[in-house]
């Protein structure tokens, strides 16, 4: 017996709307500047990036050699999923200190948005704007219609990428990175 799905989804306009929905969120590898595709590798040079926390200090992951650090790329602040994923780390925030491990948060919402969202959560770490997604295409972090995709970076003391999550579960992710990060 020879099945064919097209003529059942060519049919039904709701698995056709779905299909196509589910398309635009597809990932692209993306081009970096330096000219290669897709995510940096483990090795590479981690990109240097600038993040603020909610007393308006700036941290800038070039000045934290010698010290591991987490850069995490999600979609958009406020939504379930960013928000569990910031919640989590900011709820194992004392180990990360105590490891000499800090957290960078990367969207492409804006200073303002961030700094609402670092004081409605209470986050200890420094959230990065990147509204032109340039950081993210130096990482090599795909975008789609919502925002970035949720990948974490560990940087180790050396300033390179030492551990890379493509595929987020922000429900325990800050428990994973945490493992891999602690010395």
């Amino acid at each position: 017996m020879n099945l064919s799905i097209k003529p059942f989804v060519r049919s039904n306009p709701l698995l056709l709307a779905c299909a196509l929905f589910s398309s635009l969120g597809c990932a692209r590898a993306v081009t970096r500047p330096d000219g290669g595709v897709g995510m940096l590798a483990i090795g590479a040079s981690a990109p240097d990036l600038v993040g603020i926390d909610g007393t308006g200090k700036t941290t800038r992951l070039s000045e934290l050699r010698g010290h591991a650090s987490v850069v995490y790329f999600y979609p958009m602040d406020g939504t379930p999923g960013c928000t569990k994923e910031a919640c989590a780390f900011r709820d194992a925030w004392d180990r990360y200190a105590r490891a000499g491990v800090t957290i960078f948060g990367v969207s492409n919402d804006s200073t303002e948005k961030h700094q609402r969202f670092i004081a409605e959560h209470h986050l200890p770490f420094p959230l990065v704007s990147d509204e032109s997604g340039e950081l993210a295409r130096a990482y090599g972090v795909s975008s789609g219609m919502f925002g970035f995709s949720r990948v974490s970076f560990l940087v180790g003391a050396d300033g390179r990428i030492a551990k890379i999550w493509p595929d987020v579960d922000p429900g325990v992710h800050a428990t994973e990175v945490l493992a891999a990060a602690a010395p």
